[in-house]
């Protein structure tokens, strides 16, 4: 019974993965307005009542993958030794998660970052970044912190979401992981 429910479970994760990279691949294409929870669905090879089964909308099934890597530095930053101090937790576990996802294409970033600026999105994402500050302020709110978890949280996902500006922006040939390491180095002078 268990293996079939780990089964099961790992259908359905391939298949909200599927549908997300389906929606992200035909936004970045033809924009979010041309695009219709059908022509997901016919991208992922599902029916249109299987589209509804894991996702409300076409929004939400193109946020997806954001929101999956949010839950992965959470459960990351909760995974690091008791005594580690806050700000070490965050960087172990976002060098963590960059190991696992490794290097991405900058100019699809590029494209993708784009696209999710559609008005219909933004407020989307602010809720899931308010979200995911919270949930990163309560993993840390038992590890030594010069500043109130809520401020070094906040301080964290600055440093990501600027690094992250700064590599799809720039010329040079650096990694995103250089840019993020150089741009937190810099935000961690007050908190070290």
């Amino acid at each position: 019974m268990e293996s079939t429910l780990g089964l099961r479970e790992r259908k359905k994760a391939e298949t909200r993965q599927a549908v997300h990279e389906a929606a992200l691949r035909l936004v970045v294409e033809h924009g979010l307005d041309a695009v219709t929870v059908e022509s997901i669905a016919d991208a992922a090879n599902i029916s249109r009542r299987t589209f509804s089964n894991y996702f409300s909308g076409k929004e939400d099934a193109l946020l997806y993958g954001e929101e999956q890597r949010i839950l992965a530095l959470v459960v990351r930053v909760r995974a690091q030794p008791e005594g580690m101090p806050a700000w070490q937790a965050l960087r172990v576990a976002i060098e963590e998660l960059q190991r696992e996802e490794g290097e991405p294409e900058r100019e699809w970033a590029l494209r993708t970052r784009l696209a999710k600026r559609h008005p219909s999105l933004l407020a989307r994402q602010l809720a899931n970044h308010a979200a995911l500050e919270r949930d990163l302020s309560a993993a840390v709110a038992e590890r030594f912190c010069p500043v109130s978890p809520q401020v070094l949280a906040a301080a964290f996902l600055v440093g990501l979401r600027l690094a992250t500006h700064v590599w799809t922006e720039e010329e040079q040939a650096r990694t995103l992981r250089e840019v993020i390491d150089e741009t937190l180095d810099q935000i961690a002078q007050p908190f070290a």
